[in-house]
């Protein structure tokens, strides 16, 4: 089973706001690697506060970090042929999108799904799929609102969900999830 999870964090309500970007990767059904990239925003230096009040991170913490447009390369070249996977996928999807918009990338051709609906199909009965209540239901420390953690987590909800659910390979994936995979 392969596949990365992702998670953006953001400056403002702007889809092209990105501040931060975490990857987690996945192969073999393991996590090989989780990376990071602080990112400078089109907006800065503005961060709306209620931003800032979620994620900790500020107009100084990025004012040296590179755009989307510097990373775009290197994050495509880790996503390329990867099913995507994110705690409410539609939010980071919609970030992706408004990102590849503002720079003038073409929209490459990736499937994603949503990791709250793989809990939900794995744990019917639970009374949040928040990934905070998640990680507390699998005891999973992590430092919430911070896209390296929480692609992580996103990564380990997924892989305990697809045990859960005795799936074990990409297309066992497709098939039990192809009315849930959305392209980007």
């Amino acid at each position: 089973m392969n596949f990365i999870a992702l998670d953006f964090e953001t400056a403002t309500h702007e889809k092209n706001s990105a501040c931060e970007l975490g990857i987690c990767i996945v192969e073999e059904g393991v996590i090989k690697e989780t990376k990071s990239w602080l990112i400078k925003p089109p907006s800065f230096p503005y961060f709306n506060s209620h931003n800032i009040a979620v994620h900790g991170i500020d107009p100084e913490d990025v004012c040296n970090a590179p755009t989307f447009g510097d990373i775009w390369y290197e994050v495509e070249n880790l996503m390329y042929g990867n099913l995507m996977m994110a705690h409410n996928a539609a939010f980071d999807a919609g970030i992706l999108r408004g990102c590849l918009d503002h720079y003038g990338f073409f929209k490459p051709k990736i499937n994603y799904l949503c990791s709250i609906g793989v809990a939900k199909k794995a744990w019917k009965d639970l009374q949040s799929y928040g990934l905070k209540h998640l990680a507390n239901h699998h005891q999973i420390q992590f430092r919430h609102h911070r896209a390296d953690a929480d692609a992580e987590v996103c990564a380990k909800i997924a892989l305990l969900s697809f045990e859960r659910l005795l799936i074990s390979r990409n297309d066992e994936i497709k098939e039990v999830f192809k009315k849930n995979i959305k392209c980007l």
